[in-house]
């Protein structure tokens, strides 16, 4: 697979090295960072090109950093079922910069491009129906930016008993824990206590 995902990449260094930024391949994952300007040639030959072919669009999503420059970048996966490939594009943008919308590439970009528009507040040139696609209408805000409150809002629900849909103030249902983030398994910290005081975490022995 790593040798591949290496002939893929330097196949494309080739091709089009003037529009790529950044390139790697991690735990057999091969990224290329590109420059916004550049999204819609490099797709274009990614889908196209007889070598490539990657004209699956599988997600479009975007990373906030708030303490960057750029802040956003803008994340696209693509496949190619011929060579059965995985290559995923990036592209670092600053606050309202714009991104050129791939739906001419891709239709399925719309709800995708919608999405990152709803919940990050990044715009698409060229995108026909630019509208927010998971909030509410008039909701203010991008809820997945990193600095977007977790209260003071307002939740929309259709209410059984009123037969209507009533807005109610936004609430946390459960209560923020402390996760042990060195272990995905609930407990991890107490049977790390009971293995230093010399017991081996069995609470039946």
């Amino acid at each position: 697979m790593a040798e591949n995902l290496s002939e893929l990449l330097s196949f494309v260094e080739l091709k089009i090295k003037d529009k790529i930024v950044r390139s790697e391949i991690i735990n057999n994952e091969l990224s290329i960072v590109i420059n916004p300007a550049s999204i819609i040639k490099f797709v274009e030959f990614l889908m196209v090109d007889n070598d490539c072919q990657f004209s699956t669009l599988i997600d479009i999503t975007a990373v906030d950093y708030p303490e960057k420059l750029k802040r956003f970048t803008i994340v696209y996966h693509f496949l190619s079922m011929v060579q059965n490939q995985r290559i995923r594009i990036s592209a670092n943008i600053s606050e309202g910069e714009v991104v050129p919308s791939i739906i001419a590439l891709h239709p399925s970009a719309n709800w995708f491009e919608r999405e990152v528009f709803d919940m990050y507040g990044i715009f698409f040139s060229g995108h026909p129906d630019l509208r927010r696609l998971l909030t509410d209408y008039g909701f203010t805000g991008h809820p997945l930016r990193k600095d977007f409150p977790t209260s003071g809002y307002l939740e929309v629900r259709y209410d059984e008993v009123k037969k209507q849909v009533v807005y109610e103030p936004t609430k946390l249902t459960q209560e923020y824990r402390q996760f042990d983030f060195l272990s995905p398994w609930e407990g991890a910290q107490q049977i790390k206590e009971e293995t230093d005081n010399g017991s081996d975490g069995n609470p039946n022995l």
